[in-house]
């Protein structure tokens, strides 16, 4: 172990790797200690959007297109409604996390980061990290280290504002899968989060208010087609459990410390933000510490953060209120331009004034109905 470097992170994660690798691309010395086994899981929808693969492209991570599974948009599916849409700028692909972790991790230890698992950190100074017994002087410290972020409060940063509580369960199941979309299946309490991560395998996250609305067979008795699509397939795998919720700091970085990904914030994971969202705060946070002071980073997040909470909002909306829930879905099958505009806006395409003029035309379409 080095006894000095330019950045320390804390967690391992993609969050903390995607760091890691953009400020090696810069020339930066790196540490990542992480307390886990690589690689990691995580009870997640798997599916990433066209824009996160951008960001893994520009870290150097290269995807085999053998691995995972390519869908070319998303489709809302209700009992009674179904509309979907293209991405606009190609497609997104699903990945099983460990899988994606591996491939974050090989490129890692190509960019010459070094990697310390099963090294839990136990605390911070003002210039220095003590891990594994030992104290490492380091110039930036960066918590990846999740919700639960120790590095927030060893850096004096407030705890993460919480304005939605969910619970989450993934399965995957041995089976084909039976549509190139990614799907987000409405039922009466719950939604579930359907991506084809491979040409035999599909993952499903089911996301509830309350846990037991999260239980699959509960879940399930309100998705009539979702159910009819998965008779017969065996679960492959332990079925993973979570908490999903929108989280939004004051600061997200004080002095020579910053947070980053689900430590510095979250959005729920309806709207498959995480990835991409973490991996803009990487780079901007590597542009930061090169240019020798994190306010920068500080602005750049409140930034970046603000699309995917307003998306988190909007889906949690409709996700409570059925009848307007069936509203907005019937309006956007008359007219699926709107939806391929919404679509376009969820993706990171589009302005503020476009999804406005969008949702104008959508109220013009249901005070219609």
């Amino acid at each position: 172990m080095n006894d000095k470097t330019d950045v320390f992170v804390v967690g391992g994660g993609p969050a903390g790797l995607a760091v890691a690798i953009a400020a090696r691309q810069r020339g930066m010395s790196v540490i990542v200690a992480d307390g886990a086994v690589p690689p990691i899981d995580k009870t997640c929808g798997e599916g990433m959007m066209p824009e996160t693969l951008a960001g893994l492209r520009s870290l150097g991570v290269a995807l085999d297109p053998c691995q995972g599974f390519r869908f070319k948009g998303i489709r809302f599916v209700q009992e009674g409604a179904n509309v979907g849409a293209a991405f606009p700028n190609g497609p997104g692909l699903g990945l099983a996390r460990p899988v994606l972790h591996e491939k974050l991790i090989a490129r890692a230890e190509d960019c010459g980061v070094q990697l310390l698992w099963k090294t839990p950190v136990t605390g911070i100074e003002a210039d220095a990290v003590l891990a594994r017994g030992r104290r490492i002087r380091t110039r930036w410290i960066v918590g990846a280290d999740g919700i639960a972020s120790r590095v927030r409060r060893w850096g004096s940063l407030e705890p993460a504002r919480c304005s939605s509580l969910r619970f989450a369960n993934r399965r995957h199941y041995r089976i084909a899968p039976w549509s190139d979309f990614m799907e987000i299946h409405w039922g009466k309490r719950a939604q579930a989060y359907v991506t084809p991560i491979a040409r035999d395998e599909v993952s499903v996250v089911v996301i509830g208010e309350r846990s037991k609305d999260a239980e699959f067979a509960e879940a399930l008795e309100s998705m009539p087609g979702l159910r009819e699509h998965l008779r017969g397939a065996e679960p492959n795998g332990r079925e993973r459990g979570a908490v999903t919720s929108s989280r939004s700091l004051k600061d997200v970085q004080r002095g020579n410390v910053a947070l980053l990904g689900d430590a510095s914030g979250s959005v729920d994971a309806i709207t498959g933000e995480g990835l991409r969202l973490a991996f803009r705060q990487a780079f901007a946070l590597r542009d930061a510490m090169e240019s020798g002071t994190l306010e920068k980073y500080q602005s750049q997040h409140r930034e970046l953060e603000k699309r995917p909470l307003f998306m988190a909002g909007l889906m949690t909306l409709l996700g409570r209120h059925r009848v307007l829930r069936t509203r907005v879905l019937q309006s956007f099958a008359r007219k699926p331009e709107l939806y391929a505009k919404f679509l376009a806006f969820h993706g990171g395409e589009g302005t503020p004034v476009e999804m406005l003029s969008t949702g104008a035309a959508l109220g013009w379409q249901l005070l219609a109905a």
